[in-house]
């Protein structure tokens, strides 16, 4: 079995955001379009023992949304085994923080990302005795233990996706493993979770394919669409974000997506935040899910 919740399901900066009057935003702010935090998916093999697929900034208020996440016994526990990053974006990692208080779990990434960590010591309030820094390597499987070394039940393959360096380190040279998408599986069934994406390679399309459920990036509807709304200077190429519509994108690249297909990481500024646009129809048209906080998801029955 593998069941996962999507903790968060907006882009960085969340839905609304703190300071945006945009018209999507004064829809959530109002309660007339559900709000969205920042993007994580958690993820078990048996619905006791959690992984978390990458800490947004709102990761506190997610575990306090998800009473499968609350913790069980006194005086402090919790069922979350280990976070997995994908990136070392701010919107992936900063709620790392919220888990400081001297709680055993283990934090897998990437030499590259792991390394972005080290160089900031505000990090360093993880204490590296309790929360060990596991290595995700693209193309090498990982079985995931829990903390106290039983076998979850899943096995993480951590792949190459196309990308960006994250905006606090984009002044040095790209490196690899910046960004990754997680493919976990249980045995029989496979999950594949891809929160950002620069362009769809081959690899990005057969993995997909082959997935029983994909959680994928959908940050912009189209490329210049932040240009265009007065937002920012930046398309969605210069993020590190295919769109969703246009040759390239979402819709045309991943026809083949399975029947489980769930969009996350929706910036503030996508009309298919908006139930009753035209957006939001093609998507829905073409078998996507937009993805909300709290969904879940379960493949195969329960041990």
């Amino acid at each position: 079995m593998i069941d996962a919740i999507i903790l968060g399901s907006g882009a960085g900066g969340g839905f609304p955001q703190w300071n945006s009057a945009a018209t999507g935003c004064r829809a959530a702010f109002t309660g007339d379009a559900p709000a969205r935090t920042q993007t994580s998916l958690a993820v078990s093999a048996d619905g006791r023992n959690w992984f978390v697929l990458n800490a947004a900034p709102d990761l506190r208020a997610q575990i306090i949304a998800t009473p499968a996440l609350h913790p069980r016994t006194a005086p402090r526990s919790t069922p979350i085994q280990g976070v997995l990053l994908t990136n070392g974006e701010i919107d992936a990692l900063t709620g790392l923080l919220t888990l400081r208080e001297r709680q055993a779990l283990s934090l897998y990434a990437t030499t590259t990302t792991h390394a972005q960590l080290a160089a900031n010591p505000i990090f360093g309030a993880l204490d590296p005795a309790l929360v060990p820094r596991k290595r995700l390597v693209p193309g090498q499987s990982l079985n995931l233990p829990n903390t106290d070394g039983t076998p979850s039940g899943l096995t993480v393959s951590p792949f190459d996706v196309p990308g960006k360096a994250p905006l606090y380190a984009e002044n040095q040279p790209s490196q690899p493993g910046e960004t990754i998408g997680l493919e976990i599986t249980d045995g029989t069934h496979r999950l594949v979770f891809i929160p950002g994406c620069a362009h769809i390679t081959p690899d990005v399309k057969n993995r997909v394919r082959h997935a029983d459920i994909v959680f994928f990036d959908a940050t912009l509807w189209q490329d210049d669409e932040m240009i265009r709304a007065g937002l920012s200077p930046k398309t969605g190429a210069r993020m590190g974000h295919v769109s969703i519509s246009g040759p390239g994108g979402v819709l045309a690249e991943l026809p083949d997506a399975p029947a489980q297909r769930v969009l996350i990481h929706i910036n503030n500024s996508n009309p298919i935040l908006l139930p009753q646009t035209p957006e939001r129809a093609i998507v829905e048209a073409a078998g996507w899910q937009v993805g909300q906080d709290g969904q879940r998801f379960t493949l195969g029955d329960a041990a």
